[in-house]
């Protein structure tokens, strides 16, 4: 070989290496979502001491990142959701609480994640719990996500309710896949395949679409009440019920994360793994625990903190763990600039977190707040950098003495009120003593903060 051959190839390789980095550094990630429905802090090993192992989980907190401060504005179901797939406070999309059969939703005025991965040349895909509208314009597949299943809403708003029976049975509960009803009447031999059948489309998804970028949402089912798990873990855990139907949902992340190594597409594939909200504790030894403060259905972080796990191999460093705090309304302003896809020129409220997800030393959150709603009512405000949380006075619902068993809830004393009280979080993060008196400055700074989001979210009340 002379040397003009020598040189020849020497550029040609070159070139090639170019390219190859070039588009290693143009690719733009996958997203993967994992969102449990009331789904305990404390339920996976991770996060907890729990009486049965979850593998999965464990395994993705040790290649990823845990963050022990994630919070939902919200803790109940529609409000929760909304808030993650258009990165928005329910108090701008009028989106509170949980919403039945036929309700609106999420109006079509504010996008989507599925829309803007959509309309930037991203695969979309729900396999899961919609609970965002339940009318042609609202549901899933009218709403960026291409391949869907799954219900419009929650599987308790069935004719077996444990309490209202003849009310929710006015309508029935519909299985839905990609944009058809294929089961018409959910019974309980469906309910045991819920988790099973998301898995097996999520995986299947991965599959098809493993050569072009994808999002796609895995909004489970469980472990909200009626609980539900396939054969193949009925009795397995040791733990109850409830405990087999985390041990399925530990399964499904390990098939999901299994079919992304398997595709070769782990290190550019964004994993987010979290919960709605907390336990919905008035199920008793069908609902999770929470070592915080109440639950579901209330401002206290036993509602509003999610036990979550985020990983991306090619970017973030495994085995990890984040006490900065951070919300869902986040995710999408985020995950947009990672993907380097524009945000909706509509107004969003999170904002773009990467740099403190990434670690970067001394990135600071760029919220001055966080703010907590329940149903319509304003409730609490936190600070950006989550160690302080001021409550309003409101009334919230405690459990009373009579809790419930085996699939029947126990009572709720709705009378218990907490007065105008400020919490360090850093040193009492179960909200257990007020220190307002102590603490004035940082109390009004916050009081400051309330009524600048009650003018513009709440100012028609």
């Amino acid at each position: 070989m002379n040397l003009h051959q020598l040189l020849s190839l020497l550029v040609l390789a070159l070139f090639v290496n170019s390219c190859t980095n070039t588009n290693q550094e143009t690719k733009r990630p996958n997203v993967v979502i994992i969102f449990l429905d009331d789904s305990g802090y404390s339920d996976f090993a991770p996060f907890g001491q729990t009486s049965f192992e979850t593998p999965n989980v464990k395994k993705l907190a040790e290649e990823g990142i845990m963050f022990k401060n994630f919070y939902v504005p919200q803790a109940v179901c529609s409000a929760s959701r909304s808030a993650l797939i258009s990165g928005c406070y329910p108090g701008r999309t009028k989106v509170f609480s949980a919403h039945g059969p036929g309700d609106r939703g999420l109006e079509t005025t504010f996008p989507t994640i599925g829309e803007v991965f959509k309309n930037a040349g991203y695969k979309t895909a729900l396999f899961g719990k919609w609970h965002c509208g339940d009318q042609p314009e609202t549901r899933p597949h009218n709403r960026g996500f291409e391949e869907t299943c799954g219900l419009m809403y929650s599987n308790d708003m069935w004719k077996h309710h444990p309490e209202s029976p003849e009310y929710w049975g006015q309508w029935p509960l519909k299985y839905w896949e990609n944009g058809e009803v294929t089961i018409e009447n959910v019974d309980s031999t469906d309910q045991k395949m819920l988790t099973k059948w998301y898995t097996e489309h999520a995986v299947d998804f991965i599959s098809k679409h493993k050569d072009e970028p994808f999002l796609l949402y895995v909004p489970h089912a469980m472990s909200h009440v009626p609980l539900f798990c396939s054969p193949e873990f009925e009795g397995k855990s040791g733990a109850g019920l409830y405990g087999d139907v985390i041990a399925e949902l530990d399964w499904s992340v390990g098939q999901i994360n299994k079919a992304l190594k398997d595709n070769g597409i782990e290190d550019n594939t964004i994993v987010i793994f979290s919960s709605d909200n907390g336990p919905w504790i008035a199920y008793g030894n069908h609902a999770g625990t929470t070592p915080f403060r109440e639950a579901k259905g209330t401002t206290f972080d036993g509602g509003t903190r999610s036990a979550t796990i985020i990983k991306y191999p090619a970017k973030l460093k495994g085995n990890q763990q984040s006490s900065q705090a951070l919300m869902t309304i986040d995710l999408l302003p985020t995950l947009c600039e990672v993907a380097n896809i524009p945000l909706p020129e509509t107004g969003i409220d999170g904002k773009n977190v990467w740099d403190i997800i990434a670690g970067k030393p001394n990135a600071a959150n760029p919220h001055d707040y966080y703010a907590f709603t329940n149903d319509r009512e304003f409730q609490a405000i936190m600070s950006g950098d989550g160690k302080w949380k001021l409550h309003l006075p409101h009334n919230y619902r405690t459990m009373t003495d009579i809790k419930g068993k085996d699939g029947m809830p126990g009572k709720y004393d709705y009378s218990a009120k907490i007065e105008l009280s400020l919490f360090d979080m850093e040193n009492d993060p179960y909200e257990t003593t007020n220190v307002i008196l102590e603490h004035t400055e940082i109390a009004e700074d916050l009081l400051g903060y309330a009524e600048i989001h009650k003018k513009k979210f709440f100012s028609e009340n």
